[in-house]
């Protein structure tokens, strides 16, 4: 009877029309945490069946995960331990959230043999780590025409992709001349870092983000002006 009963759902799943009309709601779950994808329907009436498919290339449909007549039906190995079906909410709870979970799903509710469908859109974050900023400056006469600091800035585990933002420079005076993202092969977050010329004018305090995580605050462009007892001169340090 069961096997029957499968064999049913899984025909209807080829037979029922796709779309309704209705917006696709969005949905966002934290890397390596649950969420909760919750089937509407318009009715008080307890649903048959409920199932949730996801959408890939556009076309393509893959059943997840869902009930029929108060009992959760088989799911393939990849979703079996990572989803829980939740009969009277009609939802579906997916845990250890990865990149690749992130997509298009389909949730079908059964009422009197009527589906009524709905779209559901997952989107991923990860927070990037606490950016880690550098300086390197020099001081006039170190081979340039005047002061400049060499900035870099770096994150990673973030996703989606980002850029670095720098806070308190002068953009007139910026120069990016190093800017580069690269994805982990198999978590797919990202490592950001950019490195920039500062041409100064004045004594700057600086802090670079990517993301929502934003590095502590340095200060560029200032020189301290001392006195070198063994040479009887001047002494310029500039950072």
């Amino acid at each position: 009877m069961l096997l029957a009963a499968i064999f049913l759902i899984f025909f209807l799943l080829l037979c029922v029309c796709v779309g309704d009309g209705d917006a696709v709601e969005s949905i966002t779950a934290v890397l390596g945490h649950s969420v909760t994808f919750r089937c509407s329907s318009k009715h008080s009436t307890p649903a048959e069946r409920c199932y949730i498919q996801r959408v890939k290339n556009n076309k393509e449909e893959e059943f997840i995960s869902g009930f029929y007549r108060g009992q959760p039906i088989p799911v393939s190995p990849e979703y079996r331990n990572r989803t829980k079906v939740n009969v009277t909410e009609l939802s579906m709870e997916m845990r250890n959230i990865s990149v690749s979970d992130e997509g298009l799903y389909k949730c079908f509710v059964f009422i009197n043999n009527k589906a009524e469908i709905s779209e559901i859109l997952l989107k991923v974050t990860a927070e990037y780590s606490v950016p880690t900023i550098t300086k390197d400056c020099n001081k006039p006469g170190d081979g340039g025409a005047g002061k400049s600091c060499q900035l870099s800035c770096s994150a990673v585990g973030g996703y989606p992709q980002s850029t670095v933002r720098w806070t308190g420079l002068n953009q007139s005076l910026t120069n990016v001349i190093y800017s580069r993202s690269s994805a982990d092969n198999k978590s797919k977050t990202w490592t950001i870092n950019q490195t920039i010329v500062h041409n100064c004018n004045q004594p700057t305090n600086i802090s670079c983000a990517v993301g929502g995580s934003v590095s502590h605050t340095i200060t560029i462009c200032k020189c301290v002006v001392g006195f070198c007892s063994i040479t009887h001169s001047k002494v310029v340090k500039c950072a």
